[in-house]
């Protein structure tokens, strides 16, 4: 037969790369059914989660990881007064029905660190907050809240929901780049890059779902030890006052604002006491 005319050539820029494709492909769907297959039941929430971490791992990882972000804020405090406080109302709020079994052995601890506004918890059962959020402190029920929510943290399990998202979207995304990238056309590495951006901000608004839920849990258990649960208005309020300074609070770097969170505070405490809040409790 006679030649085939120029514009039916095939070109090397013709050729699709489904090898690259396919293993893209395999990649994501392994990613998705790996994630979704892993599910846990969390009594304290009454959720289903997808985690493939148990509760001692998750132990073993906090205390790995403890001496590492206590020396980032300068060790313990030296206060042994204040470290008496922290210690006291986190063990209350342990104490409580919601989490006397709780398979994780809490330690509180107040860091040295008085320019950093911040409280934290690692997976496990490790729960800090800083000298430079303590000092602003001015009841034991506002401490009760900012510990609270950080047990709420721990309890609901989030860090290991977040390692296991991160494990799903770095799949995802691996997948989503190998599909992408051509070397033979840089102009692909945008697209390459901004699949890797969508990973982070997918992490990112889990993050904050995360951080409304352990707010109430934090107003649960805070209610349970006695404490009155409108002191975390109270610690949001100092939150959005510090926020006027030159220093923006590290403690909104992993936290919601504090304007945003406040009503959703109302709406738990409402939830949770629909006739109101009992008199008695700590402030």
């Amino acid at each position: 037969m006679g030649d085939y005319p120029d514009q039916f050539e095939p070109g090397p820029q013709r050729r699709l790369p489904l090898g690259r494709i396919g293993i893209a492909v395999l990649i994501a769907i392994v990613s998705l059914v790996s994630y979704y297959a892993k599910r846990s039941y969390n009594p304290v929430t009454n959720k289903v989660q997808h985690i493939d971490i148990s509760p001692k791992q998750e132990i073993a990882l906090g205390l790995e990881a403890a001496p590492q972000m206590s020396a980032e804020y300068g060790g313990e405090s030296p206060d042994p007064r204040g470290r008496a406080i922290v210690e006291h109302v986190g063990r209350k709020l342990i104490s409580t029905d919601d989490l006397a079994h709780t398979p994780y052995p809490f330690t509180f601890h107040l860091l040295a660190d008085p320019q950093t506004i911040n409280a934290f918890a690692l997976p496990g059962g490790q729960v800090f907050i800083t000298e430079g959020l303590f000092q602003r402190l001015r009841t034991e029920g506002q401490l009760a809240g900012v510990l609270g929510h950080e047990v709420g943290h721990v309890v609901a399990r989030h860090g290991a929901e977040q390692i296991a998202k991160t494990q799903l979207t770095q799949g995802l995304t691996g997948a989503a780049v190998l599909a992408t990238y051509d070397p033979d056309r840089p102009s692909t590495r945008k697209t390459a890059a901004m699949a890797a951006l969508v990973g982070q901000l997918v992490t990112l608004r889990y993050g904050r779902k995360d951080e409304l839920e352990a707010d109430r849990l934090g107003v649960r258990f805070g209610a349970a030890a006695g404490y009155d649960p409108q002191a975390m208005i109270k610690v949001m309020e100092i939150l959005r006052d510090a926020s006027q300074g030159s220093r923006q609070p590290e403690f909104f770097s992993t936290h919601p604002n504090p304007e945003n969170r406040i009503g959703k505070i109302e709406q738990a405490i409402r939830e949770q006491f629909p006739n109101g809040v009992p008199s008695g409790l700590t402030p």
